[in-house]
């Protein structure tokens, strides 16, 4: 493959990216119509186009979702919330940090960082409101949980990381990913914590223990069901989309959840954007864009610096694009050529890792996910005039620049280099 064929792939790339963005499209879509004119100018067939569409991604992904909206629709996920934060008490300076831990439990059991952001952010703001505390104390503590936690090898996020390094001969990922992650957030989750004076929490616990009701029947059901997938995929090594797929339609047929409801509530729109970027990706590749990209990279960089500078570029395009859908696949590929080019030490997991934490963090930004739940929610529970607003929205995007800031100096600093 020429020079110009693969610098032009990589045009096309940062086009679908760009376009995306610009015109506020699914990037996905964009990227299937793309690969399909990259291809053909450099001599792919058809078939080879639509190979890039990772089917086993997408059974996993589908699976998972569809599980965890049953749980979501019929208000299992919400008791559970609830009744971790009730269990504070009247020690209200622990809310923050039970709600970190909340954050990673429900993202690590399958839901992922996208459900547990939009719980963190949904019942973060309003029970702040209730204890006069700062709401975006409370968001970000809970999202900054749900990044750790959502690198699990169930949860999508970890599923998508542990994926691409598997295409690129990067195995063992898996623990060095998820420790990281959560090495990683826990440490701007407690610079937040003493920057917002969250040790000072006051106010009263809204949610008593002995207030909330027992989960229902179909929430018990719900909870076991999980419970058994997870069982079944660790015990048996069986594919966690097949198994929640399975489990997912057993609770279906006895009408745990609206299955309507549930398919309403999936992430379709993040499913194709992962899976159709893929595709482009797979182009991509195969026409040498990404090794251009990779040596770019690497010509900045020595043994020291990689991982951090991989870090911020990663953090950098994740404010403008998604993290899972854009950024991981782009990045995660040129992990070999970097290592390739720049020698020393370096590891595949550290570099992985970096790219997918401080992705993640960047995700606090309001024009991304994260921070955009926030805003929502915040502008659900109250009234804010345009010029509170744009306030609001500089609060968010301040969080997610210095959680960038800090993880990219925590990765220089040899932060993800002790689990591997």
């Amino acid at each position: 493959m020429t020079n110009y064929l693969s610098l032009l792939s990589l045009v096309f790339l940062i086009a679908a990216i760009a376009v995306g963005f610009i015109k506020k499209l699914n990037v996905g879509f964009i990227a299937v119509g793309f690969a399909l004119v990259i291809g053909r100018i450099t001599g792919m067939s058809d078939k080879v186009i639509i190979s890039g569409f990772n089917t086993s991604l997408f059974v996993m992904l589908v699976g998972i979702s569809y599980l965890f909206s049953i749980a979501q629709i019929n208000g299992t996920l919400e008791l559970i919330a609830k009744k971790f934060i009730a269990l504070a008490g009247k020690k209200t300076y622990l809310i923050p940090i039970i709600m970190y831990i909340l954050g990673a439990v429900i993202a690590a059991i399958g839901p992922g960082t996208i459900p547990a952001f939009a719980l963190a952010a949904a019942f973060g703001v309003p029970l702040a409101l209730a204890m006069k505390t700062n709401p975006l104390l409370l968001t970000s503590m809970g999202q900054l949980g749900a990044i750790g936690g959502g690198m699990t090898a169930i949860a999508p996020t970890g599923i998508i990381g542990i994926n691409l390094s598997a295409q690129q001969g990067i195995n063992n990922v898996a623990i060095p990913l998820l420790g990281n992650a959560i090495i990683g957030s826990a440490f701007f989750a407690i610079i937040l914590y003493i920057a917002f004076k969250g040790y000072k929490a006051g106010g009263e616990n809204p949610l008593k223990l002995k207030d909330l009701p027992k989960f229902n029947k179909n929430q018990i059901i719900t909870m076991l069901g999980i419970l058994l997938m997870v069982t079944v995929t660790i015990a048996f090594k069986i594919n966690v989309g097949l198994s929640s797929f399975l489990i997912a339609t057993i609770l279906t047929i006895f009408n745990i959840a609206d299955e309507k409801e549930c398919i309403k509530s999936m992430p379709w729109g993040t499913l194709i954007l992962v899976t159709g970027v893929g595709v482009l990706m797979n182009v991509v590749i195969a026409s040498g864009g990404i090794n251009i990209m990779a040596k770019a990279l690497a010509s900045i960089m020595n043994e020291k610096t990689a991982a951090p500078l991989i870090g911020l570029t990663s953090g950098i395009m994740s404010w403008f694009s998604s993290t899972s859908g854009v950024v991981m696949p782009t990045m995660i590929p040129t992990v070999n050529t970097v290592m390739q080019t720049v020698g020393g030490n370096l590891s595949g997991p550290e570099l992985v890792s970096a790219i997918s934490v401080v992705a993640s963090v960047a995700g606090l930004s309001p024009a991304s996910t994260g921070g955009a739940l926030v805003l929502s929610a915040y502008l659900t529970n109250v009234h804010l005039d345009d010029e509170e607003q744009n306030k609001l929205f500089a609060r968010l995007f301040i969080i997610s620049v210095c959680a960038v800031i800090a993880l990219t100096l925590f990765v220089g600093l040899g932060g993800f280099k002790f689990i591997k």
